[in-house]
């Protein structure tokens, strides 16, 4: 077992990450969504002692609580404790790890609980998380980074109840996990977790060669159809660095000038909310983001073979739609041709240099950084950061940036209410002119810029845009 050890005296407080390198992407065919409903019962299926209601009481006068999470490659068991119940907690954690329950009527409620968070909640009520995972659907079709972690529909329905007991024997296993512990940690304890641990078997069923990404030329839209008064829209392509290669850590400089998530520091930020007032927010992303709770900073332990360069367009009203595809397309091609100005690249590092270090603001982030930092072999994330950016050149950044993002394989998935899909596809397809119409006084800078803006070509065929009902997405 590899650990991530970070003792501080400091806080009287001890984090637990015990991250397993398995998720969806061993789900097995037919049976999608396995990996998450067997990480739904460690978290809400109580141990072989204890039913959940007893579990749950049990924590509860510890001020704790026992969560996991579940991505694509990552299965990540996590809590923090206070020091004073440290060991009652622990014997709870290690119970949920190795005693797991898996009784018949929680594995019948996490189940529903699983599909009805795919058509309750993803196909009918986050219009944002739906075309996300409809662009992942066409990154990686027909494969598991290609549908979200939950599963789909039927493969959700034919799992048996026997199947979680036998993907947590076959999958979690000590070849496959980071141990982690930050905190005031005592020695003796970490020698302790790692003999409780060394019950899980030895080494789990293969991993599979991993992803491949769709490989065709040109732009490609989806349109997902559904009752919605705006588009949501999201724009990507497959990218092959991670954080074990090191183009990955100046292309994350573009991807924070481009578009920082939930700031104002990026291109597009500036460019379609501040300039044009076309929706909330327009970030970009060089690897998957998923955000931690109501903070703006991304959730750690989300480690993936492969990544993806990602545009996020918050919801626009559907008129403004084309012209907004046209717009991040333009700004793509600007920042591929151009690369950062001198001075936003200056910008963009001292930015970066103080803003990521609030990421790692709790023993429990840190320690999920660092145990990232061992999946791809490298330091943190932060760390890292903090070693490369001051030796980092403006040219060392424009030409990676040359060498893995290219606007022309964009795939473009949008979010649209079933009245305005036909006319959203086909004005992408011909590329009809699409102005905007401002309620307000504009500037006149950007009204002359919008009228390049408006013509802006996508090249984007016909043949290569597709119209789907939501209710199909994630079926099967």
């Amino acid at each position: 077992m590899r650990t991530v050890i970070l003792p501080s005296g400091g806080t009287p407080f001890i984090s637990f990450r015990l991250m397993f390198e398995t998720g969806s992407a061993d789900d097995p065919p037919g049976r999608e969504g396995l990996a998450a409903l067997t990480a739904g019962l460690l978290a809400e299926g109580g141990t072989r002692a204890l039913t959940y209601e007893q579990l749950l009481d049990a924590l509860y006068p510890m001020a704790a609580g026992i969560g996991v999470q579940v991505d694509r490659e990552a299965t990540v068991v996590y809590g923090t404790v206070h020091r004073d119940h440290l060991d009652a907690y622990y014997d709870l954690l290690r119970q949920v790890v190795l005693e797991p329950r898996f009784d018949a009527k929680d594995f019948l409620r996490i189940r529903d609980d699983q599909r009805n968070a795919i058509v309750a909640g993803l196909r009918a009520a986050d219009d944002e998380a739906l075309g996300k995972e409809a662009l992942a659907s066409m990154l990686y079709p027909g494969q598991p980074y290609g549908r979200p972690a939950e599963g789909t529909v039927a493969g959700i329905d034919a799992i048996g109840g026997a199947d979680p007991a036998s993907f947590h024997r076959e999958r979690y296993a000590r070849d496959r996990m980071i141990v982690g512990l930050a905190g005031a940690v005592p020695d003796p304890f970490v020698r302790r977790v790692l003999d409780d641990l060394a019950a899980l078997p030895e080494s789990g069923a293969p991993r599979g060669t991993g992803p491949r990404p769709d490989a065709g030329d040109g732009l490609t839209a989806l349109v997902v159809t559904k009752p919605a008064r705006a588009c949501a829209i999201s724009l990507g392509h497959d990218l092959p660095v991670t954080r074990a290669a090191d183009d990955f850590y100046p292309l994350f400089v573009a991807g924070s000038y481009f578009g920082e998530h939930r700031t104002f520091n990026g291109v597009l930020m500036t460019k379609m909310r501040s300039d044009r007032g076309l929706n909330y927010g327009d970030y970009a992303y060089v690897e998957s983001f998923v955000q931690d709770g109501s903070s703006t900073f991304p959730l750690p332990n989300v480690p993936r073979r492969r990544q993806a360069f990602t545009i996020w367009i918050r919801p626009v009203a559907p008129e403004n739609a084309h012209f907004a595809i046209r717009l991040a397309v333009r700004e793509m091609r600007r920042l591929v041709r151009d690369g950062l100005p001198a001075q936003a690249f200056e910008e963009t590092k001292e930015f970066l240099a103080s803003y990521s270090r609030l990421w790692v603001q709790t023993p429990s982030r840190r320690l999920g950084y660092a145990m990232d930092g061992a999946f791809y072999g490298r330091l943190g994330l932060v760390e890292e950061l903090a070693a490369r950016l001051p030796g980092m050149t403006r040219d060392e950044v424009n030409a990676a940036v040359r060498r893995h993002l290219d606007p022309e394989r964009l795939r473009i998935a949008i979010v649209a209410g079933p009245e305005h899909a036909g006319a959203i596809a086909e004005a992408l397809a011909s590329d009809a002119p699409s102005p905007i119409v401002y309620a307000t006084d504009t500037r006149p800078d950007v009204i002359e810029e919008d009228c390049e803006v408006a013509v802006e070509p996508l090249a984007l065929d016909r043949a290569r845009c597709r119209i789907v009902p939501a209710d199909a997405m994630f079926e099967r």
